[in-house]
């Protein structure tokens, strides 16, 4: 009878890395609702050319199942509070990774693109072999990277707005409050886009990596023919 196959415990997330991601899931997804409900009093973008109309943002009947009319005020009361703690959610995160040295496995490197392409054909089934893999992949590399910009870029766009006035230097840099305004919500859809594509490809990763970000460790593949160990060893950052 061949021996069970063994398990080795490997670092991945570190405490700071987990709370951050647990605490910002439920801030993002209050300044999501609650611009929604600020959305709804003056909803102007569609995509379309000239008078031609393909897609509205958003039916009626998408406002009417959610509850959504007449909560103008409340959404700008959540929307208005909740922004301070996710900014200083944000500003503590990127923080953390500059002076710990974690930025290092976010940031992508002179392959990341190339790779990144060869990761979008594995997850497609069109392609077979992964590149190398260490913490993060390319493609992880790149869409984390981009989400730190994109929130940095939610708070000055929501700032340019909340403070038009007060904020004149940066809203006038943002283009005017409409240019402000517009940047502001293509970032949210973003984040929407985001966060769809994140927990799918978690769903499709497994329980092993879901699991990481709550314990902080993952499961290493089992290595023939060795007792089981727990290794201390953090994953490569490359």
């Amino acid at each position: 009878m061949p021996d069970s196959a063994p398990v080795r415990l490997l670092h991945k997330h570190p405490l700071a890395i987990r709370w951050f991601h647990w605490v910002n899931f439920p801030l993002l997804t209050v300044m999501i609702w609650s611009g929604l409900l600020i959305y709804w009093a003056h909803d102007i973008y569609r995509l379309g050319i000239g008078s031609w109309t393909w897609f509205t943002f958003f039916p009626d009947a998408f406002y009417a199942a959610l509850d959504v009319p007449q909560r103008l005020a409340e959404g700008m009361a959540l929307h208005f509070t909740f922004m301070w703690l996710f900014a200083l959610n944000g500003a503590g995160y990127v923080a953390y990774l500059l002076l710990s040295g974690q930025w290092r496995t976010l940031l992508p490197q002179r392959r990341s693109w190339v790779e990144a392409w060869h990761v979008l054909l594995h997850d497609l089934h069109l392609r077979k072999g992964l590149p190398p893999q260490g913490k993060y992949n390319a493609a992880q590399r790149i869409a984390y990277t981009a989400i730190v910009f994109m929130g940095a870029g939610s708070l000055a766009t929501g700032l340019a707005i909340y403070k038009p006035v007060q904020a004149a230097w940066l809203t006038g840099l943002l283009g005017g409050y409409e240019m402000a305004r517009f940047w502001h919500f293509w970032l949210t859809i973003g984040f929407c886009a985001f966060f769809v594509i994140h927990v799918g490809q978690v769903a499709i990763a497994g329980y092993n990596q879901f699991r990481a970000m709550f314990t902080g460790w993952v499961i290493d593949p089992p290595a023939p023919a060795t007792p089981p160990t727990r290794s201390d060893h953090k994953l490569p950052d490359r």
